[in-house]
């Protein structure tokens, strides 16, 4: 069974409303959380890409990746966990594991599913919750892993997502 329903859920993976691009997280992380999530992604099955200033490479460790200075290139660690779902993680701090996913290529049942089994592979790897919030809200998750339910659970109502005052009136 899935852990979420698509007739429940479909407002937080409505790209109007929560943004294209949702944030992903998992906070109160370390190198080692960064490792455990390298090491996911290389014996997971994925397609996985590494780059450091758009230029592709071969995944280095966590530390090596975390220890690189400030003004070094940009970071991007690209997974597919389907075929037609890329998942983007920046890593630039130990402390929060961040990532984006694009919702407009995770509608319907099937995308649900798919971002579930995505959230509850990295928490389950971790043991530590998955949240995702509107892309720029970082203090309200709407949905995310919960390792003591061992699924993906709701963390808002899904029915009170409203558009932002801004968006969607004409100027």
């Amino acid at each position: 069974m899935s852990d979420l329903l698509w007739d429940d859920v479909r407002n937080f993976f409505d790209p109007d409303l929560m943004g294209a691009l949702p944030d992903m997280s998992v906070a109160d992380t370390s190198v080692e959380d960064w490792q455990a999530v390298f090491e996911l992604v290389r014996s997971s099955g994925w397609t996985w890409e590494y780059s450091e200033g758009g230029v592709a490479g071969q995944l280095p460790s966590a530390a090596d990746v975390l220890a690189r200075p400030a003004d070094a290139e940009t970071v991007d660690l690209r997974v597919w966990p389907v075929p037609e779902v890329l998942a983007i993680f920046r890593p630039m701090s130990a402390d929060e594991i961040d990532f984006d996913v694009d919702l407009r290529e995770l509608q319907g049942q099937g995308g649900v599913d798919v971002l579930c089994g995505f959230l509850g592979a990295i928490g389950r790897r971790l043991g530590k919750p998955v949240r995702m919030t509107a892309e720029g809200d970082w203090g309200n998750p709407v949905l995310g892993f919960e390792p003591a339910a061992d699924r993906v659970v709701l963390l808002a109502d899904p029915r009170g997502v409203q558009l932002p005052a801004a968006a969607g009136r004409d100027s």
